[in-house]
């Protein structure tokens, strides 16, 4: 399922061929439009570990992303597009190698977010059913398998989903 992971970030800058995000939050957000609209989140630092696991994985073919950093008045926001590689977090910095394909983040001195666009590599550990197949694994792990179960009782007992009046055409959005 296509997907986009969004890392956010206190901070931002780029040296060269060297992005660094400082003040990294520890979950970032997996989200899907199609075929299917769904969204979750993932711990920063198994989308780190996952990052060269799989047959095609972001070590082999490196993913662009899109690096918004904002200045800490608020009156801008600086747009860098990049291709990320070798991914390094320790604590709360994550650093990454890039190639810089257009863009650049002067001035950019407040929070940042890197947009990572996984399109067209539906069957990866980082795509959506991967963090899906994991984060569930991982919550049946932790909370316990009885969770999980009344979880999926209580979904199947709720009955066919119907789409909201609004977010899709021809509705008008959702406010």
């Amino acid at each position: 399922m296509p997907s986009l992971i969004v890392l956010n970030s206190k901070g931002v800058s780029l040296q060269g061929n060297k992005l660094v995000l400082t003040g990294v939050a520890p979950n970032s957000i997996v989200f899907a439009d199609r075929p299917v609209r769904a969204a979750g989140h993932d711990l920063t630092t198994h989308i780190i570990d996952d990052w060269a696991k799989g047959s095609d994985n972001f070590a082999k073919d490196p993913p662009n992303a899109t690096v918004s950093g904002f200045t800490k008045d608020g009156s801008g926001v600086k747009d860098v597009v990049v291709v990320l590689k070798s991914p390094k977090l320790e604590g709360e910095q994550l650093t990454f190698d890039v190639d810089v394909l257009e863009g650049d983040l002067k001035g950019a001195d407040g929070a940042a977010s890197v947009f990572i666009d996984i399109i067209g590599r539906p069957f990866t550990p980082m795509s959506f059913a991967g963090v899906a197949r994991r984060t569930a694994y991982r919550g049946a792990y932790y909370a316990g398998a009885a969770a999980v179960g009344a979880a999926a009782v209580g979904a199947a007992a709720y009955g066919p989903y119907a789409r909201p009046a609004c977010g899709y055409y021809p509705y008008p959005p959702c406010y």
